[in-house]
């Protein structure tokens, strides 16, 4: 299969909502930002980090390796970072079994930076 490497885009909200009016920098926190709350039914998971991934939602940061990684099995609809925590709202449903499944397709090689455990107990707003 063939691939390119993003030249363009990140994974930092097209809008902020409540807390900003328009797009947020690349070099900006991802903490407590929801993205794009719209879209059919979801399933909801939540995995945790070993470390803090705040600051990793750039082009071909973390984050974005992640969502890409979930999105080899299911389309990301949502998502959020809030400390060492990832929120993602994934359809279709069942396309995971169980939180193990996410957290298997999910958990990426990247310097520095494992998800450690993941549950579907829904997806956490920021605190």
């Amino acid at each position: 299969m063939a691939q390119f490497t993003r030249t363009n885009g990140d994974s930092q909200p097209v809008f902020a909502l409540d807390t900003q009016n328009g797009p947020v920098a690349p070099s900006t926190s991802l903490a407590g930002v929801p993205v794009q709350p719209q879209g059919p039914k979801l399933d909801f998971f939540r995995a945790v980090a070993n470390n803090s991934i705040n600051g990793e939602g750039g082009v071909a940061e973390y984050v974005a390796n992640v969502i890409q990684a979930i999105q080899q099995t299911s389309t990301v609809a949502m998502y959020q970072v809030d400390g060492v925590a990832l929120s993602v709202a994934v359809y279709p449903t069942g396309a995971f079994a169980n939180a193990a499944a996410f957290l298997s397709a999910a958990n990426i090689t990247y310097t520095g930076f494992q998800l450690d455990s993941a549950t579907n107990a829904g997806f956490k707003l920021t605190t």
